[in-house]
């Protein structure tokens, strides 16, 4: 065999060899669901409470109890809030995703919470690092999908709405200077599981669902307005659009419980 030939087949060879090699690596699985809660423990998740530092569970909040993640107020010293807002943080960002969730109000709220707590949680998103939250900042810098449910029969009161922790957003074309804007859906009873969805690409656009059903969109998710306090202020730069951060459960006084938590990446 000619030195030609030769040079030919082993340069087949390292084609054939590198072909196999890509086509045996793993599949990118950035597209597929992720689940957040392996609905044992809260391994993965950090909490953070008013008042409280970073990891301090205060009289076990959050906790989990058959197979879901719970708000629950039971050890709190005489059943009083003390304004612990809290929030239990996934220890990871994202940036353009798809959220799913599950959730169910208790009949648990404390005496002393604020008057609109009562059948109020959330789910924030995007959020500052829960490590550059500081003890005596009452929320994070974030951008919530706010659960509600019904308080009076007969009185609307729909949930999925957004509201802004020292954020702003674009709704209608416009920057919308309100701490919530509300959505289209129905209001709903406090005591069934309902099916929420975040849809997030990066700064560009936010849709919020409600049990399959599109109530709300908005655009350009950005550091801004006040309501939170206690905050380092090397941390909110006003003007400065939120292209990714993480995503935290909601205490606010009232008890609530979340399963099927899932993720998928948007590209």
């Amino acid at each position: 065999m000619d030195i030609n030939k030769k040079i030919l087949l082993l340069v087949l060879l390292i084609l054939n060899l590198a072909c196999k090699s890509t086509s045996e690596k793993p599949k990118n699985n950035e597209s597929e669901w992720l689940s957040l809660f392996n609905g044992k423990s809260l391994d993965g998740w950090n909490m953070k409470l008013y008042h409280h530092k970073l990891g301090d569970n205060y009289a076990n909040t959050f906790r989990v109890v058959n197979g879901v993640i719970q708000v629950n107020y039971d050890d709190y010293e005489n059943q009083l809030f003390g304004e612990r807002f809290g929030h239990l943080f996934y220890n990871k960002p994202f940036s353009s995703f798809h959220l799913k969730f599950k959730y169910k109000f208790t009949n648990q709220w404390l005496k002393d919470a604020p008057y609109f707590t009562y059948r109020n949680s959330g789910i924030m998103f995007h959020s500052q690092d829960p490590k550059t939250i500081l003890k005596e900042q009452n929320w994070p810098i974030s951008v919530e999908y706010q659960i509600l449910a019904e308080e009076n029969v007969g009185e609307p009161r729909p949930t999925g709405n957004m509201c802004s922790p020292g954020s702003e957003v674009v709704f209608n074309n416009v920057m919308d200077s309100r701490h919530c804007i509300k959505s289209t859906s129905e209001t709903l009873p406090w005591d069934e599981w309902q099916n929420g969805d975040l849809i997030v690409y990066k700064d560009s656009l936010v849709i919020h669902k409600v049990n399959g059903k599109e109530v709300l969109r908005y655009s350009k998710p950005q550091i801004g307005g006040e309501v939170v306090k206690g905050y380092n202020p090397e941390i909110k730069i006003d003007g400065k659009r939120l292209t990714e951060g993480y995503i935290g459960l909601q205490s606010e006084g009232q008890g609530i419980e979340f399963k099927q938590i899932i993720i998928k990446n948007l590209k």
